[in-house]
């Protein structure tokens, strides 16, 4: 059954461009398609198409009957006295309706109306009461509110005195309550923790109905959709899979295309030059080889028609980074912090040494970026001490950018944060960041927040840095920045702390993982991968028999847990180092034996020296999997 139906589309909001482009395809009940495009292709657009809040200009749009249709984009107006608890009771107006009908149908039964017409209408609406779950609207509100951490205390709050991020969130749980055929999901992620993201994505794959979702977040559309249609050029392009197939197809049309262009360029050459010859041969007297000249001329300009395919422009700046001598890059001792009675963490000691790359997780208000703030100095610690290396030079993109001068341009902005700088140089660092043409002259303050992080970076960058804290590096970034930001980073061969919720990016760079969670960071040396296997480890664990027997193991338990613990995860980090420089040279022999093939004393000595490192590396895997244990005890 097909849910959803464009033909011909097309929309323009000025005389000279159209935004959609005669977008044709087609939908059908429960599928999961990703709709993806670059910022600026129509995405938006399309889906305020759907649900009738824009019109178009030609072409035809059609829902199934009677499929109800449902948007988590802008976030609706409230009466100013709705509370978060009123917002999710609006998702069952359907219900309250059906209620109100079957109370005034009962009144009349107990009044002594005898009609069977009546009897049978409360019959017929009693049966849609339960199969929309009107009995169980307490459960579904305390189930959807519990996976998107809308705790109790937050529900009684006033709905217009929350921060975005928590409308966002309310106004989700929303639309998941109310009985909708069809979901259209625009960037659902955006300001959702792990924990909400990951509920999300479970609901979603329990949802009977069809799901539409705009979303830059790759681990989401790789986990949830099947199927993904791109906006490029106001066109459709179909893709039958996920994220990570539709990433690899793109690639290959891309190079097919590209092929199939440049034997087509070549061919026009041939011909070219072969209409040039009959020309000036027919000039020469031989009047009947004209017609076949203009006849290979009409077959290039048919030829002509092909288009050069054309990838994204790939921004190529890079972090500059400075020498760092020493260990310690920063340390943590006894750091205490809370606001209003409330304590976000107590007790952290924590160090990071030179040339790590760490994750700080954790779900939203744990204190994520107030300990950012303590660490730039922005903010102090109640208790505790944070220092930084002596020959630290920090730099720190923030979750929420700010510029001294706001309504300047770019380049003015460039010009005042780089002392001496000309107009000119300021053009072509901006060029690298890809602002080229009229866009260096905008006003800041227009840019969206994407472009804002790109700008803010563009400055950032070209200061010699040895440790980069990122507070949420690729929130409101389309996917090609987000590659960008990440082959960036991936240069960067300084210290890196960032806090992040896209798993993506997590799991390409950390090295560690700080997990703050019930007023404590629990350092887990390792990358995302594990991390969550290690997770899912717990989770499976049984649980303690008693409350007394677990605090008694815990009294025992506790001298061990201290000091040997946190110096048998740091003797595992510097293992796990040792373990890859051991590996590394296991490789480069490999490669020394294959060269000195056949130079049998050369290759006895590099055969020696390899059973040499090969028992190093084996004695070392052994002491790994030692600490471990110890670190995990």
């Amino acid at each position: 059954m097909i849910e959803i139906q464009v033909e011909g589309l097309v929309k323009s909001f000025d005389l000279e461009k159209k935004i959609l482009d005669d977008l044709t395809f087609q939908i059908d009940q429960g599928e999961r398609v990703g709709l993806l495009g670059r910022n600026g292709a129509g995405k938006t657009t399309l889906f305020r198409i759907l649900t009738g809040e824009l019109d178009y200009d030609t072409g035809a749009v059609s829902l199934g009957k009677g499929r109800r249709l449902g948007l988590i984009s802008q976030i609706p107006v409230y009466p100013a006295e709705y509370t978060v608890e009123d917002v999710l009771r609006t998702a069952f107006a359907r219900l309250h309706a059906l209620a109100e009908e079957m109370e005034q149908l009962a009144a009349r039964m107990a009044a002594g109306e005898t009609d069977p017409a009546i009897l049978r209408r409360y019959g017929a609406l009693s049966e849609r009461f339960e199969a929309f779950g009107g009995y169980d609207t307490e459960v579904a509100v305390n189930k959807v509110a519990n996976g998107l951490s809308i705790p109790a205390a937050m529900r009684d709050r006033p709905f217009a005195l929350l921060s975005g991020g928590e409308k966002t969130r309310v106004n989700l749980a929303r639309l998941l309550l109310e009985d909708t055929d069809i979901l259209l999901l625009d960037e659902p992620t955006n300001h959702l923790d792990l924990h909400a993201t990951e509920w999300l994505e479970d609901y979603i794959s329990r949802f009977q109905g069809t799901v539409v979702a705009i979303s830059h977040d790759r681990y989401f559309l790789d986990r949830v959709v099947t199927r993904i249609i791109e906006i490029d050029g106001g066109k459709a392009e179909f893709y039958s899979g996920n994220y990570s197939f539709y990433a690899i197809e793109k690639e290959r049309r891309f190079q097919e295309r590209m092929k199939q262009y440049e034997k087509e360029q070549a061919k026009i050459a041939q011909l070219t030059e072969a209409a040039e010859k009959l020309h000036l041969w027919a000039f020469m007297g031989n009047d009947a080889l004209h017609k076949r000249a203009f006849s290979m001329e009409k077959r290039i300009e048919r030829m002509r028609t092909t288009a050069k395919p054309t990838a994204r422009r790939k921004m190529d700046a890079r972090f500059s980074s400075a020498d760092f001598q020493g260990d310690e890059v920063l340390s943590l001792r006894s750091v205490a912090k809370g606001f209003d009675g409330r304590t976000l963490f107590d007790g952290i000691n924590l160090k990071v040494e030179g040339g790590e790359r760490i994750a700080l997780i954790g779900d939203n208000g744990t204190g994520k970026s107030t300990l950012i703030k303590m660490i730039l100095e922005e903010e102090w610690p109640d208790d505790g001490r944070i220092r930084l290396g002596p020959q630290v030079r920090l730099a720190c993109l923030p979750q929420i950018i700010h510029f001294k001068h706001p309504d300047w341009n770019l380049v003015e902005n460039m010009m005042d944060a780089k002392r001496g700088m000309t107009a000119q140089s300021a053009r072509n660092r901006l060029a690298a960041y890809d602002f080229r043409g009229e866009d260096v002259f905008k006003s800041v303050s227009v840019l969206s927040g994407g472009e804002q992080s790109r700008l803010r970076l563009c400055m950032l960058m070209d200061d010699e840095i040895n440790f980069l804290i990122l507070d949420e590096p690729t929130n409101h970034l389309d996917i090609d920045s987000r590659e960008w930001i990440e082959d960036a980073v991936e240069s960067y061969d300084g210290t890196l702390l960032f806090v992040s919720h896209d798993r993506y990016f997590i799991n390409r760079f950390a090295t560690r993982i700080w997990e703050l969670e019930n007023g404590t960071i629990t350092d887990w040396p390792m990358g995302f991968a594990q991390y969550r296997a290690e997770k899912a480890k717990e989770a499976a664990a049984p649980a303690p028999v008693s409350a007394a027997k677990a605090e008694k193991k815990q009294k025992e338990d506790k001298p061990r847990s201290g000091r040997a613990q946190q110096a048998a995860k740091k003797q595992l980090v510097i293992c796990e180092r040792d373990i890859a420089k051991a590996e590394e040279r296991l490789a480069a022999l490999d490669t020394d034996m294959e060269a000195a093939a056949c130079d049998y004393e050369k290759l006895n000595a590099l055969l020696a020296e390899k059973n040499e490192a090969q028992a190093e590396l084996d004695a070392l895997y052994e002491k790994w999997e030692a600490l471990s244990m110890e670190a995990e005890a």
